[in-house]
């Protein structure tokens, strides 16, 4: 059973600055989407593939813009980061809990599904479940699972849009990428591409409205 993408993680130090990068970027503006529990407040842009709107889309996260001097939070390596990273990605499984039980068998412990939630700024709730790892820091070389229940999808709500061209996983050795492909698969994320490349990390190309491809790929160092 196939595990759809929801959406990509790209992540900073400051909300503020890496919604004010990727405008440059790209010539989009993140919507604002809300803040979690877990230190972290997000702003979203929703991802067309072939051109049709669907449950995809991008989340810029960072910590509170109020936080001051707290610690940064651990959410997606947050806390290690100097600048902007496309961190991680988000599958949708059929069924979340049966997806966590298939990880485990060959390894992978994605952590049990919770329950999380945050009210957007017009005041709606929104509620889903997601495994987050035990582990820390945590394993940002595979996806962590979501089910948004009966929440509307923010891909389907949000208004400023990207047109997906690509998406990967890179790994500097052709045993590593085997090894992801085997735990994408477990989950039905199969159709996730994992290449070998000279830097571990993500690649991303995204398409603007005037056609420009926009790539994004790891950093050296």
């Amino acid at each position: 059973m196939t595990a759809r993408l929801d959406h990509i993680v790209i992540a900073a130090p400051d909300l503020a600055a890496l919604v004010g990068w990727f405008a440059v970027r790209t010539g989009v503006v993140a919507q604002p989407g809300g803040r979690h529990p877990t230190g972290t407040q997000n702003a979203l842009v929703a991802l067309t593939v072939g051109g049709q709107r669907g449950p995809q889309y991008i989340e810029l996260i960072g910590p509170y813009d109020d936080a001051g001097d707290a610690p940064r939070p651990t959410m997606f390596g947050i806390d290690r980061l100097t600048g902007p990273a496309v961190q991680t990605f988000a599958v949708h499984p059929v069924d979340i809990d049966r997806a966590v039980h298939d990880a485990l068998a060959v390894g992978w412990e994605t952590g049990p599904a919770r329950e999380l939630s945050r009210s957007t700024p017009e005041g709606e709730l929104l509620q889903w479940r997601l495994t987050q790892q035990a582990e820390v820091p945590a394993r940002l070389d595979v996806p962590f699972l979501i089910d948004w229940g009966a929440t509307r999808h923010p891909g389907e709500t949000v208004a400023p849009a990207l047109e997906l061209v690509e998406f990967a996983r890179l790994e500097p050795t052709a045993e590593r990428a085997e090894a992801l492909r085997r735990e994408y698969a477990a989950v039905g994320a199969e159709h996730i591409d994992v290449r070998v490349a000279e830097r571990a990390g993500y690649l991303l190309k995204l398409r603007t409205a005037a056609g420009e491809v926009v790539e994004f790929r790891p950093e050296p160092g």
